[in-house]
């Protein structure tokens, strides 16, 4: 069961209270970068990436400390810039069973293996696809009786980290939420909205509609908490069970 503070679990806790609980500091782990992260922070200025904030990278860190999990997805995992604060995390143990790292394309696989690599002593698997697909193609080969193969993606992952450009942030999470344990929580950060002059029919304009409907229609299912930083929103789902 998924740890939130000292001798409190998910079980024990108000299950609305729980999201507040992971997203708050944890202030005993350094707040320093872990110098592999650094070192991909400048491959990323370099290569003119996108990336999320020092202080968002560090406060999801943060929460999977807290949480513990057996299963770790990875969604949209770029060249690792906060796998490798997770890797870093993981290497003084309480590593995950399973951490799976999706990027859609082959284009960052060589520099996600060798991060893999380097942190060879938390199990690790790089998955090419995207993950909407990933998702319905597990269900297909659940519905055949999972009998040939491995699953292209799972198993119910405890933690489930999305980044994806606006356009599609919101398929992505929704296809993803099925993929959550019980007690398992999905993390992301908070798409700006798109500024300027747009058509109805603009991707960033309809997937920003999308990310609304999205929030709208999970808080139904879903306990949800924003997390406001320098440089970005975490937004946390959990399941309800009531």
């Amino acid at each position: 069961m998924p740890r939130v503070e000292d001798g409190l679990t998910l079980a024990q806790a108000m299950r609305d209270e729980v999201l507040a609980a992971l997203l708050a500091p944890a202030k005993e782990l350094s707040r320093d970068e872990p110098e592999v992260a650094a070192n991909i922070g400048v491959q990323i200025e370099h290569m003119g990436l996108d990336t999320w904030s020092i202080s968002v990278r560090r406060r999801i860190r943060d929460a999977v400390a807290k949480l513990e999990p057996k299963c770790i997805i990875e969604s949209g995992a770029g060249i690792g810039h906060l796998t490798a604060w997770l890797f870093d995390h993981f290497s003084a143990g309480n590593h995950p069973d399973t951490f799976q790292i999706v990027e859609e394309g082959n284009r960052f696989a060589v520099i996600l293996t060798r991060l893999c690599e380097r942190y060879s002593d938390s199990p690790s698997r790089i998955i090419v696809g995207r993950p909407s697909t990933l998702v319905a193609e597990t269900r297909a080969w659940n519905l055949s009786g999972g009998e040939i193969g491995d699953a292209p993606i799972g198993p119910e992952a405890d933690c489930i980290i999305v980044h994806a450009p606006l356009a599609t942030l919101s398929e992505e999470i929704s296809a993803l939420l099925s993929m959550l344990s019980p007690n398992g929580v999905l993390f992301t950060v908070e798409p700006t909205p798109p500024v300027g002059e747009r058509e109805d029919s603009d991707p960033e304009v309809v997937g920003f509609n999308s990310w609304m409907e999205l929030i709208r229609t999970t808080n139904e299912t879903h306990h949800l908490a924003f997390s406001p930083l320098f440089g970005g929103t975490i937004v946390a789902w959990l399941a309800r069970q009531d």
